[in-house]
């Protein structure tokens, strides 16, 4: 079984982050540039939310704000579930089905280790499936 720490490995643990006083202009411009859809929200190195694509959709525009004046702090999703290294690929998947996230910050005795993406438990899942369907037709045609 598959788990965070697994993800980590393969996609590296850089966690593009934002301070909570900085505009959503600047957010978004950060997350362009690091073709990302959301960024770690942190003050003094503390984890203190998320902010989206998600966030910015419905947070900005249907709200009647604009990014130049809005500061990521008012706007950032502070109800997070965070992960551990350990917390498998499945267990990630089924926190993120039912409490509707995309993104799960990985967290460790309070330190930030990396952040797990919906696409990242996909691919992760799809990878280990493509193992055991070239296990199983080894095991077929007798090659095992």
């Amino acid at each position: 079984m598959y788990t965070v720490k697994d993800i980590l490995k393969k996609k590296g643990s850089e966690v593009v982050s934002i301070d909570p006083e900085s505009t959503v202009y600047e957010a978004l411009k950060k997350m362009a540039g690091h073709n990302i859809g959301a960024l770690v929200v942190t003050k003094e190195r503390k984890l203190m939310g998320i902010f989206s694509e998600r966030d910015y959709a419905r947070k900005i525009i249907l709200m009647g704000k604009t990014s130049r004046d809005s500061k990521v702090g008012e706007l950032m999703t502070d109800r997070m579930f965070a992960v551990k290294t350990t917390t498998t690929v499945n267990d990630c998947m089924r926190l993120m089905t039912e409490q509707r996230v995309r993104h799960l910050p990985v967290l460790e005795n309070d330190e930030l280790l990396g952040i797990v993406s919906i696409g990242d438990v996909v691919n992760k899942t799809i990878e280990d499936q493509k193992k055991t369907i070239s296990q199983l037709e080894d095991y077929i045609v007798g090659k095992r």
